[in-house]
C-alpha cells in the first residue's frame, strides 16, 4: 500500500511539473538566455527597416523577458510603448503560431504588417507566411492568447 501512494505521489508530482515545463513563456527566449528576440532591438525593425543588434548598455525587463537596444532613444521607445514594438506571438513564429506549433521565431527573418513585426523561423516559412498573412493573423492571435501562461 505505502509503494502504490508514494507511486502515485511521484507521478503526481511529475504531471504537476510537466505541465509547468510545458507552458508557454509570453516571450519567446532560448534555453539559456533571458533575451527577448535573441537580443535584437525591436525598435530598429521600425525605424531603421532593418534588425539590429542591441547593446547591454541600453536594456529593460518587460514580461519576464531582457530587451536590448542600439540606442537610448530606442529603449525610451520601447519603454513608452512597448506592445508597439514587441513582435506578435511575444517572438515565436508566426506561422507556427497559427498551426499550433510555439517555436523560435528568427530575428533576421521578419516582415512587418499593419504596423505589427512579425518573426518567422527560416525563409521558407516564411514564403508561406506572407501570401496568407491576412488569413493566418486572426487564427494566430487566438492561439497564442489561449496558450500563454
Amino acid at each position: 500500500m505505502l509503494k502504490s501512494f508514494t507511486f502515485l505521489l511521484s507521478l503526481l508530482g511529475f504531471l504537476a511539473f510537466s505541465s509547468q515545463a510545458l507552458a508557454t513563456d509570453p516571450i519567446y527566449t532560448s534555453t539559456f538566455s533571458n533575451k527577448a528576440v535573441g537580443g535584437y532591438d525591436t525598435v530598429s525593425y521600425f525605424t531603421k527597416d532593418a534588425p539590429v543588434k542591441g547593446s547591454k548598455e541600453f536594456k529593460t525587463e518587460w514580461k519576464g523577458a531582457e530587451w536590448l537596444f542600439s540606442s537610448q532613444e530606442n529603449l525610451e521607445k520601447f519603454k513608452a510603448t512597448p506592445e508597439q514594438y514587441a513582435p506578435q506571438y511575444g517572438g515565436y513564429c508566426a506561422w507556427a503560431v497559427a498551426h499550433d506549433n510555439f517555436v523560435k521565431g528568427d530575428p533576421e527573418v521578419w516582415n512587418i504588417t499593419d504596423g505589427k513585426l512579425y518573426l518567422n523561423y527560416n525563409k521558407k516559412i516564411a514564403e508561406s507566411w506572407k501570401p496568407r498573412r491576412e488569413e493566418l493573423i486572426p487564427v494566430a492571435d487566438k492561439k497564442y492568447q489561449s496558450e500563454i501562461k
